[in-house]
């Protein structure tokens, strides 16, 4: 008997403010609400695009995303071309928020995917990338997979 053929669904990411994580996730990736419940101690919000549901917010968490501990280690959208990853790039700056690398650059020495990485008001570390189109800045980290080192 073999395993059924699976896909990721939706991914939960715990938040310490609700509005500030929803407003960041609607503004950076365009995502509708859902569903949101942002009364007494049980908060969440329920994100998505196109009638599918892609991200779940939990506001049951203090502090900021530890990335010295087993877990996530990022979390990854792929855009459908290269000039989306710009756009994206464009509206992170806009928000103040900083790549953990010179911009738009590319999986790999020698790749043509890339996109831009950075974190979430969290410090959930993010990843938006396209196929192609990457390859005309040079890789950050030399030897070793650009999303795997930031």
């Amino acid at each position: 008997m073999s395993a059924p053929a699976l896909r990721t669904g939706h991914v939960g990411l715990n938040v310490t403010d609700l509005a500030r994580s929803v407003a960041f996730y609607r503004q950076v990736f365009e995502f509708e609400v859902f569903a949101e419940r942002a009364e007494d101690d049980r908060r969440y919000a329920f994100l998505g695009r196109d009638n599918t549901l892609i991200l779940t917010l939990w506001q049951q968490s203090d502090g900021t995303f530890p990335v010295d501990r087993p877990g996530l280690h990022h979390l990854s959208f792929e855009a459908p071309d290269i000039e989306a990853v710009h756009r994206a790039e464009a509206v992170l700056r806009g928000l103040g928020t900083e790549p953990l690398h010179d911009g738009v650059v590319p999986h790999g020495e020698g790749a043509s995917s890339g996109g831009v990485f950075f974190t979430d008001p969290d410090g959930i570390r993010l990843e938006i990338y396209a196929p192609t189109g990457a390859d005309t800045a040079p890789a950050p980290t030399q030897g070793a997979p650009t999303c795997g080192f930031f």
